[in-house]
């Protein structure tokens, strides 16, 4: 990445862009969507980031893409994180469990980028080709809910419904959990029962 400053005689040179500085900035981003959502001030991320506002425009031209970047961003850390011990060899319910299990631990460990993310994914801010870009990265998770569909393991349902459903249940055992480790695993065991008896067939 790089920015551009000017010279006495007018000539440009490219600067290179701070990756740490980037880093604080999507940082301070996903702390203040997910307390104000898309309306978060650039002030408020610039100040909690260390710099100025001005500055942050140097990395993210408008506030769009900053939110967009952020959305993305978020996007893929999610990914990576049920990718980090994803059971490739399971049977069906084994890799569903696994994503389930995965997805309530990635929002109890990071509750804020799951906040700026549930955020950013109903905001009219976030362009149809950054969802786009989004929901490639979970093209291999899909697959498997179409081999589910097609095995007849899952019961056929629409995918947004699915993910609403999911959505809805990640963050009742969340909520009812607060923190709690000992909470949390009752409550995941029993988000786990709720979901599987609600995707699967009998």
């Amino acid at each position: 990445m790089f920015s551009l400053i000017e010279l006495k005689r007018g000539y440009l040179m490219a600067r290179p862009l701070s990756e740490e500085k980037r880093k604080r900035l999507l940082t301070a981003a996903t702390e203040e969507v997910a307390t104000s959502g898309a309306a978060a001030s650039t002030i408020k991320i610039a100040k909690k980031a260390g710099v100025a506002e001005g500055t942050l425009f140097v990395y993210f031209p408008t506030k769009d893409d900053l939110l967009n970047q952020l959305f993305v961003e978020l996007k893929s850390d999610l990914m990576g994180f049920l990718m980090i011990d994803y059971p490739i060899h399971a049977d069906i319910q084994g890799k569903i469990r696994s994503l389930w299990t995965d997805f309530i631990d990635w929002g109890a460990t990071y509750p804020d980028k799951r906040k700026a993310l549930r955020q950013l994914g109903v905001s009219e801010r976030i362009t149809d080709s950054n969802k786009d870009v989004g929901e490639a990265l979970f093209d291999n998770l899909q697959d498997v809910i179409e081999e589910g569909f097609k095995t007849g393991v899952l019961r056929e349902q629409p995918l947004p419904f699915m993910s609403g459903l999911i959505n809805a249940l990640a963050d009742m055992v969340l909520q009812a959990a607060l923190g709690d480790e000992i909470k949390l695993d009752q409550y995941k065991a029993l988000g786990w029962q709720a979901l599987w008896g609600a995707i699967a067939r009998k």
